[in-house]
């Protein structure tokens, strides 16, 4: 199993461990509810090194990732990031991802730690008919966010870039707390706002240290992966493996916004027929009208306790104090105020599909 450079400091802070994505990675530390709180009020700090990253440059970057990605590549400007997903040939999904664009011809992907080898195969494998310059970068690069409504603020001592001044998923590279050339990002998977850096993996211990010591005003702290996971919920946003996966449809999944059919990516046409026609099935958000916590493979039923769909991901949201959730129901349920039911050890529990986000970021 592997680690980051940070699992002394983890082990140090009595953070609780569970391997992730090939990684030995901090659950929680103070606990999920603390930590998530603390994200939605103030700030708090994740290490997310586990994360690939992938550098694509050369003067066929682009055509390479047009074709690979799902979303219009030719739109990213200098300075500006994108999110995007890998449409298989099959109409999954073969990884959700970031792409920055660092210079006219340098790319930064950013992919889930799970997928990295996958992942790498799969763009070498299409970038045989293009011929750009590839580089897997994962090993050596530490991720750290810095995310809640104060994170910009707390961490403005620490870089000479005016971070209120970014706009939402933009990037500047510069000194960050003492190393130089940091990728930093407004970009983040907790709907609370914040930066994330990008640093050499040896430098992570002593960027993590100023990190919290800027940070000590707003009362910042260590969270781990199930606030990171109770955070992204309550934003809706989907996690490769439940809600998109190999075979499940980015249509369904409520990713039309990040479809582009008309820029040629792998199944375009299949993409296009989807995006105009619809889905049998559709992903919804749910909230809880009785006491229960949906959890991932639970069944959805209708009014009448037919059983129509399954829970891709389900928590009691800290804020809202509730069971929320996300499943594939037929589009006839999906309608938000449509009543529905989650069988909680066989047992029915009253729900009703919602519009999301299930907060107000």
């Amino acid at each position: 199993m592997k680690k980051t450079t940070l699992y002394t400091t983890h082990l140090e802070l009595n953070a609780k461990m569970t391997s992730f994505g090939g990684y030995e990675m901090p659950v929680q530390y103070s606990g999920v509810t603390k930590e998530h709180l603390a994200v939605r009020s103030s700030v708090g700090v994740f290490d997310v090194s586990h994360m690939g990253e992938f550098y694509i440059s050369g003067n066929k970057s682009l055509a390479l990732l047009q074709h690979v990605c799902s979303n219009d590549i030719s739109k990213v400007i200098l300075g500006k990031a994108q999110y995007n997903y890998f449409p298989n040939k099959t109409g999954g999904v073969v990884d959700d991802l970031i792409v920055y664009r660092l210079e006219k011809e340098l790319y930064l992907l950013v992919v889930n730690a799970s997928n990295i080898e996958k992942d790498w195969e799969w763009l070498k494998e299409q970038n045989k008919i293009f011929g750009a310059t590839l580089e897997n970068k994962s090993e050596e690069i530490a991720l750290l966010a810095i995310q809640g409504p104060c994170a910009l603020k707390a961490m403005q001592k620490l870089t000479k870039v005016s971070l209120e001044s970014l706009p939402f998923y933009a990037h500047s590279t510069d000194t960050f707390a003492g190393i130089e050339n940091t990728l930093i990002a407004t970009t983040g998977y907790t709907g609370a706002g914040g930066i994330e850096i990008y640093i050499p993996a040896k430098e992570a211990p002593k960027v993590w240290k100023a990190i919290m010591e800027a940070g000590k005003n707003y009362n910042i702290i260590p969270v781990g992966l199930a606030a990171r996971d109770t955070l992204r919920l309550e934003m809706g946003y989907c996690l490769y493996g439940n809600e998109i996966n190999d075979t499940s449809s980015p249509i369904a999944a409520g990713l039309s916004w990040v479809t582009k059919p008309e820029t040629n990516p792998i199944n375009g046409k299949y993409l296009a027929e989807q995006k105009k026609n619809g889905t049998p099935l559709k992903l919804v958000a749910f909230e809880m009208n009785d006491r229960g916590i949906p959890r991932s493979g639970y069944s959805i039923i209708d009014s009448e306790g037919i059983i129509i769909g399954k829970v891709t991901s389900g928590t009691q949201s800290p804020l809202l104090k509730k069971g929320i959730g996300l499943g594939y129901i037929p589009k006839k349920f999906s309608s938000p105020g449509s009543n529905i039911g989650v069988l909680i050890r066989e047992k029915k529990y009253a729900a009703q599909v919602v519009s999301l986000p299930f907060i107000k970021p």
